[in-house]
C-alpha cells in the first residue's frame, strides 16, 4: 500500500474516532447555521482538526483543502500536494442520527487526484484507491457493476438544500430521469454516493453544485473501480466546477445522453 495512502487512513480513522465518540449524545452537540439549511457541527470542526493534525505530522510541506478551515496559507495553484478533506460528508444526516455519513480525503499531487478514503464509520466500511492501482473495499477490490442499460441502473443523486434558486431545473432532471431507470436514490452524502458507484451499490449517480471536498476522494475511487466521471457534458472539468456525472461506461453514456441539456455550458433554452 502506498505511505501516503496509509496516512490518510490512519488520519479518516482519526477523525472517525472523533465522529463515533459524539453519535453517543447528539442533543449535546453544538450545531451552528452556516447558511440557509447548511449545517456545521463542533464534530465537524474537532475532526477535521484531528484529520489535518495527522496529515500535517507526516507531510509538513502539504497544502490542504478542507471544508471547515478553508485552504491553508501555503495553497497555491503550483502546489505539488494538495490534501483535500471533508471531515464529516452529510452532517445533517449526522445531526439526526441517519447513518450515512463518511470522511473523505484525498490526495493530488500535481493537479490530479492521487490517493482516495472514504470511510463510513456507521459501518466501517473503508474505500481506498490510489491512481494506476484499483479501487478496494476493506481490502477487498471492488469493480463497478456490468450494468449496460439505464433501464436497468439504480442512480444516487442529491438535490439543492442550500441553494433553492437550482430546485426548479433539480425537478426537471429529476422527471427527465426517474422514468428512464429502475430507482433514484437521494442519500445524503455526495462522497458515499460515489463510493457506491464504485463498489456496484449505484450504477450511476448525478448531482449539480458540489464542493472538491465533496467529489475528490469519490472521483478517484469510481475511475479506479473502472468506471468513469465527468461534469454534465461528458467532460473531465469537474471537480472545480460542481456538477458531476459517474457510472459504468455505458451508463455513464446514457446519462450523459440525458442530462447533457442541464449542463452549465448549455444555452438556456
Amino acid at each position: 500500500m502506498h505511505p501516503m495512502l496509509n496516512t490518510a487512513i490512519k488520519a479518516a480513522r482519526r477523525g472517525a474516532a472523533v465522529i463515533n465518540r459524539a453519535t453517543f449524545d447528539l442533543d449535546r452537540i453544538g450545531v451552528t447555521e452556516k447558511y440557509f439549511n447548511d449545517f456545521v457541527t463542533d464534530v465537524d470542526k474537532s475532526a477535521e482538526a484531528a484529520i489535518i493534525e495527522v496529515l500535517k505530522t507526516a507531510y509538513p510541506d502539504h497544502a490542504i483543502l478542507a471544508e471547515e478551515s478553508g485552504a491553508s496559507a501555503n495553497l497555491h495553484d503550483e502546489n505539488e500536494y494538495v490534501w483535500i478533506i471533508d471531515p464529516l460528508d452529510g452532517t445533517t444526516n449526522f445531526i439526526h442520527g441517519f447513518p450515512q455519513y463518511c470522511v473523505s480525503i484525498a490526495l493530488q499531487h500535481k493537479g490530479v487526484i492521487t490517493q482516495a478514503v472514504v470511510y463510513d464509520p456507521t459501518r466501517n466500511e473503508m474505500f481506498t484507491a490510489s491512481k494506476g492501482a484499483g479501487a478496494f473495499l476493506n481490502e477487498k477490490r471492488v469493480r463497478v457493476t456490468r450494468c449496460d442499460k439505464i433501464s436497468a441502473a439504480l442512480i444516487g443523486t442529491g438535490f439543492p438544500s442550500r441553494d433553492l434558486s437550482g430546485l426548479e431545473q433539480y425537478m426537471d432532471m429529476f422527471k427527465v430521469m426517474t422514468p428512464k431507470c429502475q430507482g433514484l436514490r437521494r442519500a445524503g452524502s455526495a462522497a458515499l454516493d460515489l463510493a457506491y458507484v464504485a463498489v456496484g451499490r449505484f450504477d450511476g449517480f448525478f448531482e449539480k453544485g458540489l464542493a472538491p471536498w465533496d467529489i475528490a476522494a469519490g472521483s478517484l475511487l469510481v475511475t479506479e473501480a473502472g468506471g468513469i466521471v465527468g461534469n454534465f457534458s461528458g467532460e473531465a472539468d469537474y471537480l472545480h466546477k460542481g456538477d458531476v456525472l459517474a457510472g459504468t461506461p455505458k451508463v455513464f453514456g446514457q446519462m450523459v445522453h440525458l442530462l447533457s441539456p442541464f449542463a452549465a455550458s448549455a444555452k438556456s433554452a
